[in-house]
């Protein structure tokens, strides 16, 4: 497909290209300082921001998104404190630029090793999470690399008033403003055109649903990292504390309801499913949660007002709302059969007390994260100490799962002789 460039996005593309170039050897120190100006900046224009979010909402509740979408969309106080706090975690963390690995002596004198050198220009397209302006503007100043963003036409107040404060907290630094863009137009035919400027940006992230996902992968001329949709499982085994199963399960469906990480589908071993279904089904109906039941599961729970049974496509569904999946199976080796078939590959666990069970559900599960009695809540960036993250993959490129400072750096080999020549 041959896609005409606009002269806005080709000046957006040149001026990034311009400024990965001196960004790329900025020192950590003074990237460090410009990110605590623009987390300075951000908490003193916050009321600029949240008015800006809060009409961004309105319009939003007005043209009838979601609940979920509405979630991901809305800040406040709070959700700026974070912002600013994950902003400042990324400060603390080493920066990888600049780091050698894999050094090596060959037999004839050549010293080698690997240098970690920034990506260049990220292009990252996203929806309803005005958030990721800053973890994204974050992450790509400390890894040395240049961000064009475009975010869904939702958030476009609250992501213009987010890159005016952080273009106002680089005035005065050594990394140009440039280095941090937003297309700040809604036109969707941007996104083709960003898809094609090859010559200008070294990498695509897409955050949002699969329809996203998918465009990106079938229109880009440049690699596409995709990820963060996530249909994410919990498997109770034969042997597992009920109790604390319980506890996690609620964790990972309600503690966030509305992100790639929340839990989708609860799996339960045919021995506890008696037990366990009923209680689960109460403690998590007091939250407001409904069930989406196999035939199985909805023969012990029939009767119950939250509980119906599943359709066709529940077990594909990627639910981002108080819904929980719910499936009786035979054994672990139907668990994993199930997870294969439906998961995203991106956060799966089972709730266990037998070692080799949890041994052999680490093995077969090929997911981004893999989790043994824990919640999948905690694949996210600053959980897993990389402060915040630009996105999750669920790919098996270099980067995988959350996505944080080292993922964004790819190297150059740096080679030292005394005048060799091959023979």
């Amino acid at each position: 497909m041959t896609v005409q460039i606009s002269t806005s996005m080709q000046a957006l593309g040149r001026q990034a290209k311009a400024a990965s170039r001196i960004l790329a050897h900025v020192s950590t120190q003074k990237k460090n300082t410009a990110l605590e100006k623009i987390a300075h900046q951000i908490e003193k224009e916050t009321p600029i921001i949240l008015a800006a979010n809060a009409a961004d909402h309105a319009e939003a509740r007005e043209a009838g998104l979601s609940e979920a979408m509405l979630d991901r969309l809305l800040l406040n106080e709070k959700r700026t404190q974070t912002i600013v706090s994950d902003l400042r975690s990324v400060i603390s963390l080493p920066d990888p630029v600049g780091e050698h690995f894999d050094e090596q002596l060959m037999p004839n004198g050549l010293k080698m090793h690997k240098q970690r050198v920034p990506m260049g220009v990220l292009g990252v397209i996203y929806e309803s999470r005005p958030n990721v302006t800053v973890d994204v503007a974050g992450l790509a100043l400390k890894s040395g690399n240049c961000v064009i963003m475009r975010g869904g036409k939702e958030t476009l107040r609250s992501n213009i008033a987010f890159i005016n404060a952080i273009q106002r907290g680089l005035q005065g630094s050594e990394i140009p403003a440039e280095a941090i863009q937003l297309v700040a137009d809604t036109d969707r035919g941007l996104v083709l055109e960003l898809l094609q400027m090859d010559e200008y940006v070294d990498m695509i992230i897409p955050r949002g649903g699969a329809g996203l996902h998918d465009f990106c992968r079938q229109n880009s001329r440049i690699p596409v990292i995709t990820g963060g949709i996530g249909i994410c499982h919990l498997f109770v085994d034969e042997s597992a504390d009920l109790d604390k199963s319980i506890e996690v399960i609620r964790n990972a469906k309600i503690q966030r309801p509305s992100v790639c990480n929340a839990l989708d589908t609860a799996l339960v071993h045919r021995s506890v499913a008696a037990d366990l279904l009923p209680r689960l089904v109460k403690r998590l109906s007091a939250d407001g949660v409904t069930f989406r039941a196999d035939v199985a599961a909805f023969g012990l729970l029939n009767g119950k007002d939250s509980v119906k049974p599943a359709g066709p496509q529940d077990f594909d569904t990627e639910w981002l709302s108080l819904v929980l999946g719910l499936k009786v199976v035979n054994d672990l080796d139907e668990a994993i059969a199930h997870i294969t078939q439906h998961s995203t590959a991106h956060s799966d666990g089972i709730l266990t007390n037998d070692q080799a069970n949890a041994t052999r559900f680490l093995e077969m599960v090929d997911s981004a994260a893999v989790y043994v009695n824990a919640s999948t809540r905690f694949t996210d960036g600053s959980q897993m100490g990389l402060g915040a993250e630009i996105a999750i993959s669920t790919q098996r490129m270099h980067a995988r799962g959350p996505m944080g400072l080292r993922e964004l750096t790819t190297f150059k080999w740096v080679v030292q002789g005394d005048y060799h020549v091959r023979p």
